[in-house]
């Protein structure tokens, strides 16, 4: 006789066929809703800024969302498809940028920048930031952001970047008062709108049709490559069954990889979603004032920053004190939400690199990351994704310099056995 439903036996039958990476996932997503309360307590936009830093972390990992991915494969396989799909998210997000930036500041033409908006010296030190930083993430396998979801995954070789990128940071804020006081802080900040004195909607058109001019030069890239990316036939699924209905609403989701024009897609409305509660993304900034309490713990703590706090960004403030942070949450945030991702779709393990020169390559690429995105402001996320959609004339030289980086480390990576 068949138990029933509601007995201990048929509950244990049903917890046995959910896996238990799947369990896992759940008890992580609950602690991470539990420590959105716990920061409501203190401040709103601190429980908010966490579930969107957790829901871009799930975003990331599903679309497998990484920019040195999206640089690199244009110079080594001919291939634009994640870089498409970072052109969808910059879309979605200037739009977005756009009218929060309205919001905040309705005439551009007034002298003032909307604030929080990542509006970066344009200059030497983003070039030179931008060509160090992508060849970093190049020699290491990942972005800091990819790095950080990769980490959730259960890689140790991002852990060993993210080791490096912190080094990188250390080491720039020991000479961040030289760059400022001889370069920096000469270095204009070019905001389109005002700058051009084009207006809100000219600086988003202008911004729109860089994206299109640069959708058509990544095609034209890939038509010279010869390669196509077949379609992959997807068997029909029955549904005829409740269970099977559910599964097929779910697997979509939470199993399935997302396409990289979904993953921008729905990155750049969580972004711009942080704007709105508070900033743009960015993930180095928190990063850097790690960086600086353990540099000071250790002895030899860094000189306060010149300028640092005029500039924004994701520049290293020292204004910002105690554990829970907005950087804190949009930047933390981002491992529980790949967790989550990674153990729902089962891709949760522990990888080590195979070899001694593997984890040489991640702490230096780390070390190279650190220091350009200390320079430029800001990494991929900050300098670049936040920056264009902030119509910041930096956001577009800072990517011309990750190109030039990571032609650079593509070569190098080709000599390495």
């Amino acid at each position: 006789m068949e138990a029933a439903a509601g007995t201990p036996r048929a509950r244990t039958a049903l917890l046995g066929r959910v896996p238990l990476q799947s369990l896992a996932a759940v008890m992580v997503l609950l602690g991470g809703l539990a420590l959105a309360i716990v920061m409501s307590q203190r401040e709103a936009a601190l429980a908010s800024l966490w579930l969107l830093g957790m829901a871009a972390g799930f975003t990331l990992q599903r679309s497998r969302f990484c920019f040195a991915s999206a640089f690199r494969d244009i110079f080594l396989f001919g291939n634009s498809r994640i870089m498409k799909g970072v052109l969808v998210g910059l879309a979605v997000t200037t739009l977005g940028f756009a009218l929060v930036m309205y919001d905040l500041i309705p005439r551009s033409n007034i002298g003032v920048l909307p604030p929080e908006a990542h509006i970066l010296p344009v200059g030497i030190s983003t070039v030179v930031g931008g060509l160090m930083f992508g060849f970093g993430m190049v020699l290491s396998g990942g972005c800091v952001s990819g790095s950080l979801y990769r980490m959730a995954e259960g890689y140790i070789g991002s852990w060993v970047s993210i080791a490096g990128v912190m080094i990188g940071l250390g080491l720039l804020a020991h000479s961040w008062n030289w760059w400022y006081s001889n370069i920096i802080s000469s270095e204009p900040r070019i905001w389109l709108p005002s700058s051009l004195n084009i207006g809100y909607s000219g600086g988003v058109a202008l911004t729109l049709l860089g994206l299109l001019a640069a959708f058509l030069l990544l095609t034209w890239w890939e038509s010279r490559s010869g390669l196509s990316m077949p379609a992959m036939p997807r068997r029909e699924e029955q549904l005829d069954t409740f269970e099977r209905k559910l599964s097929a609403a779910w697997r979509p989701v939470f199993v399935r990889g997302w396409s990289p024009a979904v993953g921008g897609a729905v990155l750049g409305a969580i972004v711009v979603m942080m704007y709105l509660v508070h900033m743009p993304w960015g993930v180095t900034g928190e990063l850097s004032r790690w960086t600086n309490g353990t540099m000071s713990i250790l002895g030899f703590a860094a000189p306060v920053a010149e300028g640092a706090s005029e500039i924004g960004g994701c520049a290293a403030r020292v204004d910002r004190s105690g554990v829970f942070t907005h950087t804190f949450s949009v930047t933390v945030g981002l491992l529980p939400g790949a967790l989550v991702a990674a153990l729902f779709s089962r891709e949760f393990k522990l990888r080590f690199p195979r070899g001694p020169r593997r984890y040489i390559q991640s702490l230096g690429g780390g070390i190279f990351m650190g220091y350009g995105s200390g320079l430029a402001i800001g990494c991929t996320i900050g300098a670049f994704f936040s920056s264009v959609s902030s119509l910041s004339l930096s956001g577009w030289l800072f990517a011309l310099a990750l190109a030039g980086g990571s032609f650079i480390g593509v070569q190098a990576i080709r000599r390495i056995p």
